[in-house]
């Protein structure tokens, strides 16, 4: 892809119908009759704790299989104990308000700090969960309630929305963790619940509900995923069954966006791969997909939703599956060919080709896929397999490089997905 192509793409989704469906239906952020008989899942009346990215059962596993030094989950355990950002030491750095993009007060960036500190506050209540470490416990705790005591406001260009959604998400899955310990008292924990709803939740509903007033389509699919996984998560942690409801209905039926289930994928084909909406931008921000579109998922399959095996166009794998197979597939090797669909975006700005730009790019994530698909499932999935297995043991906030792609997800999925 040439420079301009780059440049006039910056902030633009593409989308194209999948094959076989009628375009004005997808269009219009919407599945036809016939594919909600066939598709509609149930809507959640209460909310399960702890209910995002990890289960009771699935705690209960990561300690028994850590303190029995069982494979691959002591190699998990180690690698995040190996990372200092899990570290009971770890102090916090909270900002009144975290900057992201040009801001119009002309503060410089500071939303790496937010990115820092809610991996810390993450690995931190891992630690404490899985081994009783109280010193983490109590620093996962004392970082939350830094934050929630001192940050006000996200501000920024577009980019705040960056901001909002690819940590929102994060805090509330560290805050879930951490919910019953007895060092977090009421009081504060409802303080950290108001952080996330007056500083968070806003930046990232107006997204979702607006798009900054752009057609469905400009944006890529991070930046719907994420946001939508910040609503969804701060709907759990919340106790709020309107947002959880949102978020289902947004990737079910009624998202303008390209988190909208209608255009997730670009193109799907016959050998199960499904063409990954970010393709044609490169593979750096390609190969993020999976570790988003996974944490939707999984945070609904914990409260009794089950959008891994949605696929209501019978596709030979659900879209999940099909974007990891793909993505996985380009990644995993430079000798491996994909198809590739030309992707037109609402904006008429396209992609022909697909973008060999950062290929090979490592991102933490593959774990939570390849375990659902084929250790749970029993499905083939080659090449999600064999990424798996390239990354493994993961890692997670910090691990992989010091800029702000690094805390883009949790990670760890080898020490909390493995089976």
């Amino acid at each position: 892809m040439n420079q301009l192509m780059l440049c006039a793409l910056i902030f633009c989704g593409c989308s194209k119908p999948i094959a076989g469906e009628d375009p004005s239906s997808l269009g219009t952020g919407s599945l036809s009759g016939k594919q909600m008989a066939v598709a509609a899942l149930g809507q959640v009346t209460s909310v399960v704790h702890p209910g995002m990215l990890h289960s009771a059962a699935d705690f209960t596993r990561m300690t028994t299989k850590v303190n029995a030094g069982a494979q691959p989950w002591l190699d998990g355990w180690n690698k995040l104990v190996a990372n200092g950002r899990s570290a009971a030491t770890y102090v916090p750095r909270p900002v009144d308000t975290i900057v992201r993009g040009r801001a119009a007060s002309g503060r410089g960036e500071n939303y790496i700090q937010a990115c820092q500190d809610a991996a810390a506050a993450y690995q931190n209540a891992l630690r404490w969960k899985i081994k009783g470490d109280a010193a983490c416990g109590a620093n996962a705790v004392a970082i939350m309630n830094a934050w929630a005591r001192k940050c006000k406001y996200i501000d920024g260009d577009s980019n705040k929305q960056l901001a909002a959604g690819l940590q929102g998400y994060q805090w509330a899955n560290a805050a879930e963790i951490m919910r019953g310990y007895s060092g977090w008292s009421a009081a504060d924990f409802t303080a950290f619940k108001n952080f996330m709803l007056n500083v968070y939740y806003p930046v990232s509903s107006d997204f979702l509900n607006r798009h900054n007033n752009t057609c469905g389509t400009h944006y890529w699919l991070n930046w719907d995923m994420s946001n939508l996984c910040t609503v969804l998560a701060i709907g759990i942690l919340c106790d709020d069954v309107a947002k959880i409801n949102y978020a289902i209905n947004y990737y079910q039926h009624s998202g303008t966006g390209t988190a909208f289930i209608g255009r997730v994928t670009t193109a799907t084909y016959p050998n199960g791969m499904d063409q990954a909406q970010e393709a044609g931008r490169d593979q750096g921000h390609a190969t993020m997909e999976v570790p988003l579109f996974g944490t939707f998922c999984q945070m609904l399959y914990n409260q009794g939703q089950n959008f891994f095996d949605y696929n209501p166009w019978s596709h030979v794998n659900p879209p999940l599956l099909g974007v990891s197979e793909y993505i996985a597939a380009y990644n995993i090797n430079t000798t491996n060919t994909v198809p590739f669909t030309t992707y037109n975006n609402c904006e008429n700005s396209n992609h022909t080709v697909i973008s060999s730009a950062g290929r090979g790019n490592i991102r933490p994530g593959w774990e939570l896929v390849y375990n659902y698909y084929v250790k749970i499932k029993g499905k083939s999935a080659q090449y999600t397999t064999q990424f798996a297995e390239k990354v493994r043991p993961e890692g997670g906030g910090g691990d992989y490089g010091s800029t702000s792609g690094s805390y883009d997800q949790l990670g760890f999925g080898t020490l909390t997905f493995s089976r």
